[in-house]
């Protein structure tokens, strides 16, 4: 982390509110170029929230987003993924009757030049950029070690598998900025070691910055340097992991008394 530059994603007292529930409350993020932050908290703290509010699925009540220090609080989805914001999901969001290939190109085909036109002529562009797609995502795929899996259908993949193509589909949007909806989430320890070597070595080979929500704290401490813990949509601790693993009020609200 550069401490001297500026913050790719900064969050200022952030509010979202559904009926009287503050599901955001007063919120604050700075998340540097290069980050594995993390965002940690009990169900229900508020951590999806924000995320939804980052990438315009809600609309924040109150409070700024900035991106690239550019205001995006109004965002809207697609304009959120066209300035480098990807995403995954806690409940994978694959579509299951398509082969894993084609998961990926469909996410390659954001950034794609042909018209309409030249797609149903069939006309060099298309033909030259259909091929050029094909060809990264099939890269993608190799990035995540499933090019063996490239002509299976999605839904028939081992669960772990599935969490891998879904980050490989959102790299082929070439997001600058990843955001991990509990990337672990069901996975026994086995899993989430291979899971933290394979974030490890994304992040090592691309330029991307990535922001984490994730139950299980061996993967935080062993992925991310800063970390924020939520408790009823309100920051309750900042700071390196090891000062948030060693806060009173997180070991109290998060960890049940112990770590």
């Amino acid at each position: 982390m550069n401490e001297n530059s500026a913050p790719l994603l900064e969050m200022k007292g952030v509010e979202k509110h559904f009926g009287g529930v503050h599901a955001i409350d007063h919120f604050d993020l700075r998340v540097m170029p290069r980050d594995i932050y993390g965002l940690i908290g009990p169900n229900g703290a508020g951590k999806t929230t924000i995320f939804n509010t980052i990438t315009g699925i809600y609309q924040a009540d109150a409070g700024q987003i900035l991106f690239e220090g550019k205001n995006i609080t109004k965002i809207k989805p697609h304009q959120a993924a066209e300035i480098g914001i990807a995403r995954t999901f806690q409940n994978i969001r694959l579509f299951g009757n398509l082969s894993v290939k084609m998961n990926v190109i469909i996410a390659c085909n954001m950034r794609s030049s042909y018209s309409i036109a030249e797609a149903l002529l069939r006309l060099p562009r298309y033909r030259n950029t259909t091929k050029d797609i094909e060809e990264r995502a099939m890269g993608y795929l190799e990035s995540v070690g499933l090019t063996d899996k490239a002509d299976d259908i999605a839904s028939s993949l081992p669960y772990g598998h599935q969490r891998k193509l879904e980050i490989a589909r959102a790299m082929a949007t070439e997001p600058k900025l990843l955001l991990l909806d509990e990337p672990a989430a069901g996975m026994n320890e086995e899993e989430s070691i291979d899971l933290v070597n394979f974030v490890k070595k994304l992040h090592r080979d691309n330029p991307i910055t990535i922001l984490m929500i994730e139950h299980h704290m061996d993967v935080v401490s062993r992925l991310c340097e800063q970390c924020t813990v939520l408790d009823f949509g309100k920051t309750l601790a900042q700071g390196t992991v090891e000062e948030v693993k060693q806060n009173e009020a997180v070991v109290a609200a998060y960890l049940g008394g112990e770590l």
